[in-house]
């Protein structure tokens, strides 16, 4: 516990976790702007790292029932920010090269914000000491990034049944996910015990 008061140390968490996932994200940003990666590869980038990310904060928090609430302040306000910029409410060019396929600031109301959901659901619903939430951030951070990236890369085969996809971005998303899901757990259970 960061403070001997449950709730004193959650909120110091949630702040600790916010400067965090801002700081990543303003990276992101910034090489998006600055065209270090292709537009592509750093929208995947984000995808990848922010949840995975999120994800190593969570034992910040304490084991107190307002925990997993806490932790879920940090992507919801992101599902506000998806919202805001999406509508054309607030204007943030950064984020909508890091995040977006084409540049519109639309599709922020698409997968960005679909992804910003779901990782706060899982908090909130799983909190880290369900398999079902790290198996279900770590599929969608890991697992559907890397199939991406593996896939645009090397996916010259494709699915029969999907051409829109391809056998190496599949085993990719598989592996990533996996690979991720197991290396999660272990950790959560690694700080259960201590």
């Amino acid at each position: 516990m960061l403070h001997h008061d449950p709730i004193v140390s959650d909120f110091i968490a949630t702040a600790i976790s916010g400067v965090v996932a801002t700081s990543f994200l303003r990276l992101w940003q910034e090489t998006a702007k600055r065209g270090v990666f292709d537009q592509k590869l750093n929208r995947k980038i984000v995808h990848i790292s922010i949840g995975l990310v999120f994800m190593l904060c969570w034992p910040l928090f304490g084991t107190g029932r307002w925990a997993p609430y806490f932790a879920a302040l940090i992507p919801a306000l992101n599902i506000l920010r998806m919202l805001a910029i999406g509508l054309g409410i607030w204007k943030d060019e950064g984020t909508v090269k890091s995040m977006s396929r084409f540049g519109d600031y639309r599709e922020l109301l698409k997968g960005p914000l679909y992804y910003a959901s779901t990782i706060t659901f899982a908090a909130i619903l799983y909190w880290r000491t369900s398999p079902i939430s790290i198996a279900a951030i770590c599929n969608l951070c890991a697992g559907d990034g890397m199939a991406d990236v593996v896939g645009r890369r090397f996916g010259g085969k494709k699915l029969p049944y999907n051409k829109n996809k391809s056998y190496a971005g599949s085993i990719a998303m598989a592996s990533a996910g996996f690979l991720a899901s197991i290396g999660s757990c272990g950790v959560s259970s690694y700080q259960h015990r201590s």
